[in-house]
């Protein structure tokens, strides 16, 4: 493999992110929600005004009349046209719904948020009160509390309100709760903010997307429960008159002129709809915080010598061959490429490290390997051949028929064991059963028997009273412990490759010490290949037979660990990442070198490298990197 690349390009600029309010009114549901929402503002505000003369002049004349080209949907028992009352009665009905859910709301943030400020005792007391509270029906609650505050409009937002109030404090107080216990907020406390500072500017922003969700979606409901006060006689009063009192008098005259009840109806659910359409669509919106508009760039090919991959050497031994491997993520207008061209073997038995600074692109081209990217990124390759089968070649993955062969394929042969354990295993699950999970899923195993290999599997491990420790949650066990368990889960198969990403990252050294020993002996006794992500050069030259030096998105140097402690490293960064770990002879007197004082100790020398490269273009991009 060449050692010297051409200088990586400069990625396009990256557009400024764009709010996710603006990104759901640009997709159809939020465009379909708006024009609702747009088209009832507009009734509010102008239903009175065009209508509200109509809405109120009786004609004796014209007593509860049908349908006609003069009156579109009849008229009332007073002779008043149903269509203009029906429009005019919008600006109240949708007012009194709007400000019972912002009673609601307000009375639910501040009782949801207040075990965060108050004394713990007092914390207790309102969680336990809010529990008692949402046990009983939105609906009966108001009824209730429209008896003790009497009949009328203020009353009926003051009672809706009340029974809005305890369900929206208790998704409040939720929350909170998930967000009040990370570990930013310990170090805010730390620093010395207040209760206050910490909601304000620590809680409440991270859980504010959900919170106007519901509070949009409580609207409709809103509406609904007012309609319906209003039909029973417990909200508006005549002369005022609001939709649910337009049900009500409609009611006594369905037989004659169902037209007069139908109106109102209608109105209630198109408005009920709109701010249900609303909630869905900020739910949705909330969701994606990707500045990635819905309208990716113009795809072309990324890969250019997808070519050499046909004319290349084939090695029976090798248990992965990738080809030409590049990986696109959209950037504005064009596609930027964080893995770019990239080529390797890994042979049967072998452990191969990866090394280079974060962001060059390790863990990415692993995760390309094993079909882990989401949408957009795009992975393209001359070719990924993974244990006899072609994963990927000149760009194509296997059709539908062959998918399912790669997907079983993946899920035996390759194990994959992350950096953060914790993130990757379920919480909710017990160990055991995600342990047995493959063998039923991809070795045809009954769960029984697929139980009882888990456990084997964890004593293969080396997890101390095994069958016990089946029946525990990820939590119960220990950071080494968990990444013990996920090597268990890549021992339910038969691997052939184990993909190991940083697997020591935040473990002790007494603990990274059994994790690499337990890597070393699974690759002694099965016989499979380790591809090892790691920062840390000595686990990499204590490990591995072979490294790969990734810079930029491209394998900058292939080189055996041997000659690596050697020092016979042929590129300025392999020479610069070793430069840069302190050894037992670093003077203690001078600060510990970085990889950019490294690296310009070598530009001094550059002209005897060998390595054809600018090394100040390339510190170029290592500085728009950091």
């Amino acid at each position: 493999m060449s050692t010297s690349p051409t200088a990586p390009t400069a990625a396009p600029k990256t557009p400024p992110r764009r709010h996710w309010i603006v990104g759901t009114f640009r997709t159809p549901l939020g465009i379909l929600a708006l024009t609702f929402l747009t088209a009832l503002i507009a009734l509010v505000i102008f239903g009175p005004m065009i209508w509200g003369d109509a809405a109120v002049a009786a004609n004796p004349k014209a007593l509860s009349q049908g349908p006609s080209s003069e009156h579109i949907f009849g008229t009332d028992a007073g002779g008043r046209d149903v269509f203009a009352r029906t429009m005019t009665a919008a600006r109240l009905s949708v007012l009194m719904a709007l400000g019972a859910v912002a009673l609601g709301v307000t009375i639910g943030l501040i009782l949801g948020t207040l075990p965060t400020l108050a004394p713990r005792w007092v914390g207790r007391m309102v969680v336990a009160f809010l529990n008692f509270a949402i046990a009983f029906p939105g609906l009966l609650l108001a009824i209730f509390l429209l008896v003790v505050l009497g009949q009328g409009a203020g009353s009926a937002v003051i009672a809706i309100g009340l029974a809005l109030a305890s369900p929206f404090a208790r998704l409040t107080y939720a929350l909170a709760s998930s967000v009040n216990g990370r570990d930013f907020i310990d170090a805010a406390r730390i620093l010395g903010v207040t209760k206050p500072g910490l909601l304000f500017r620590h809680i409440l922003p991270n859980i504010r997307e959900p919170l106007i969700v519901n509070a949009s979606i409580a609207v409709g409901s809103g509406l609904v429960v007012f309609a319906g006060l209003s039909f029973l006689g417990l909200g508006i009063q005549p002369p005022a008159f609001d939709w649910g009192r337009m049900l009500n008098e409609g009611l006594s005259k369905i037989f004659v002129n169902p037209a007069t009840a139908l109106a109102p109806g209608i109105a209630v659910v198109l408005a009920g709809l709109t701010f249900t359409l609303l909630g869905e669509a900020i739910a949705r919106g909330a969701g994606v915080r990707s500045p990635i508009s819905s309208r990716l760039p113009k795809w072309k090919p990324i890969n250019r010598k997808t070519a050499q991959a046909d004319s290349a050497p084939s090695d029976e031994d090798a248990v992965l061959t990738v080809r030409n491997m590049s990986v696109a993520v959209p950037a504005g207008d064009d596609w930027r490429r964080p893995v770019d061209n990239i080529s390797f073997t890994v042979h049967r038995g072998e452990t191969v490290g990866i090394v280079g600074e974060s962001g060059s692109g390790k863990s990415l081209s692993c995760m390309a390997i094993a079909q882990l990217t989401d949408h957009p990124t795009v992975v393209d390759a001359g070719l990924i051949e993974f244990d006899g089968t072609v994963l990927m070649k000149d760009g194509k993955r296997p059709d539908n028929a062959a998918s399912r062969k790669v997907a079983r394929q993946l899920g035996t042969r390759m194990a994959m064991v992350f950096q953060d354990p914790m993130s990757s295993m379920n919480p909710s699950l017990k160990v055991g059963y995600q342990v047995a999970e493959i063998g039923w899923l991809h070795e045809g195993m009954s769960k029984v028997d697929a139980k009882k290999a888990a456990v084997e599997r964890l004593n293969a491990v080396k997890i101390p009273d095994a069958p016990r420790r089946a029946k525990q949650y990820p939590h119960e066990f220990s950071g080494g412990m968990r990444q013990r368990a996920m090597i268990a889960m890549g021992l339910m198969g038969k691997p052939a490759l184990i993909i190991a990403d940083e697997p020591t990252t935040a473990l002790d050294v007494t603990v990274q010490r059994e994790v690499l020993g337990l890597l070393h002996e699974v690759r002694e006794e099965t016989g499979a290949a380790i591809l090892l992500i790691s920062h840390d050069m000595a686990v990499i030259t204590g490990m591995c037979t072979r490294v790969l030096v990734m810079f930029a998105g491209e394998i900058v140097e292939d080189i055996a660990v041997d000659d690596l402690i050697a020092g016979r490293a042929k590129h300025p960064y392999t020479r610069a990442l070793i430069a840069a770990v302190p050894t037992m002879s670093t003077d203690r007197d001078k600060p510990l070198a970085t990889v950019d004082e490294a690296w310009q100790v070598e530009s001094l020398d550059a002209e005897e490298s060998t390595a054809d490269i600018e090394l100040e273009e390339l510190l170029a991009v290592a500085e728009e990197i950091r």
